[in-house]
């Protein structure tokens, strides 16, 4: 559990949670191992939570109208698929094991428990959020000009 609770320290969407809440989440979390080359999930499938990067390296592809160039992650302490500890959506995205990897699996169940236990929380998850959101959207503002200008 303190293990967990570690992990997450080191994840940087983790950092909106304190100790304590941390270590509530991490008692929630599991652990994984997976083989290179094992999906972790497939695009149009609705993950139930978020995975921690330990150890390994990733591999994340968009599929359908946003399908392009595969990027890997391979940051410990990455998180992949925050807005699933949110949201009950299918995501557009398929995440693959390059290598043997270690991951933390955060169920959304206990996040959106988490949440609303500590509202002050709730405000800083959707404030990172939208911070994150903002964040791509201006990244793709010189394509959407780029675009429109053809």
């Amino acid at each position: 559990m303190d293990d967990a609770a570690a992990i997450l320290g080191r994840a940087d969407f983790f950092m909106i949670c304190d100790d304590e809440q941390r270590r509530m989440l991490g008692f929630a979390s599991d652990r994984r191992h997976v083989e290179a080359d094992e999906i972790i999930y497939k695009a149009g499938t609705v993950p139930e939570g978020a995975y921690v990067l330990i150890e390994g390296t990733l591999k994340a592809r968009n599929e359908g109208v946003e399908a392009g160039k595969p990027y890997a992650l391979s940051e410990p302490g990455s998180v992949v698929s925050t807005m699933a500890l949110i949201l009950d959506k299918p995501r557009p995205v398929t995440i693959t094991a390059v290598t043997d990897c270690e991951l933390l699996f955060v169920p959304r169940t206990a996040f959106l428990k988490l949440i609303r236990q500590y509202p002050d929380l709730a405000q800083k998850a959707a404030q990172r959020i939208e911070r994150e959101l903002t964040g791509y959207l201006g990244a793709l503002d010189p394509l959407r000009r780029k675009m429109k200008s053809k």
